[in-house]
């Protein structure tokens, strides 16, 4: 048994570790707000398996950025909340600090492959959009302007124009229809939708946080 233990590399990746390779840490960590080639630089002088194990206290901050980058992403894809035109052309308010508008305007851009997708960045003040051909363009200009513009030069679509509901009455009609009160579980619920998530544009009207506290007789 001791023989078999010594045999083992010392530097090998231990478990499911929650660090990064070398190759996703050069490849992503510029998108972070704090970025610096510092960096990078810092990241080449340790051997990957520290970086993979956490373990150093610079393995650990850079693995912490990446996580960063990576929660602000998905829940701008969680919680964002989109509003489509008879035009085709689907728009809404994100909050990025990092650079990850593109990777949320190709996650909308897969799922509405048809549409033009306009997404305000209120860290920003720009609006990016992204079109039928995955070509992403950014304006410094309101997401008004921006989505008034680009559906001037495009026909009516008959399909969207049979949808044209507001984000807040689509969450609200879908909350309504699930809601069971006798399967209530509020941690679960706080769980899925941290408190933090209020802050983002889609949240701060508080459908959800409606929802936690609810009676039944207030659906009758």
């Amino acid at each position: 048994m001791n023989k078999k233990l010594e045999n083992n590399d010392p530097l090998k990746v231990v478990g499911s570790a929650r660090g990064h390779s070398y190759d996703e840490l050069i490849n992503n960590l510029p998108r972070h707000q704090k970025f610096s080639p510092n960096l990078i630089q810092g990241i080449k002088k340790i051997p990957e398996v520290i970086l993979r194990n956490n373990g150093t206290p610079f393995a650990k901050r850079v693995n912490r950025m990446m996580k960063e980058i990576k929660t602000e992403a998905y829940r701008a894809k969680q919680f964002t909340r989109t509003e489509i035109n008879n035009r085709g052309v689907l728009y809404g308010v994100v909050l990025l600090r990092h650079r990850v508008m593109d990777i949320v305007l190709n996650y909308f851009h897969k799922r509405w492959p048809n549409c033009i997708i306009c997404l305000y960045n209120e860290y920003t003040n720009k609006t990016t959009i992204i079109n039928e051909k995955g070509k992403i363009e950014e304006f410094e200009s309101c997401l008004e302007n921006v989505v008034a513009n680009i559906s001037e030069n495009r026909s009516i679509i008959p399909y969207f124009n049979d949808i044209q509901f507001t984000g807040k009455e689509i969450f609200e009609t879908l909350y309504k229809s699930q809601y069971i009160s006798e399967r209530k579980n509020s941690s679960f619920f706080k769980k899925m939708i941290p408190n933090k998530c209020y802050n983002l544009p889609g949240m701060r009207s508080g459908i959800e946080k409606r929802f936690r506290n609810k009676e039944i007789n207030d659906f009758l």
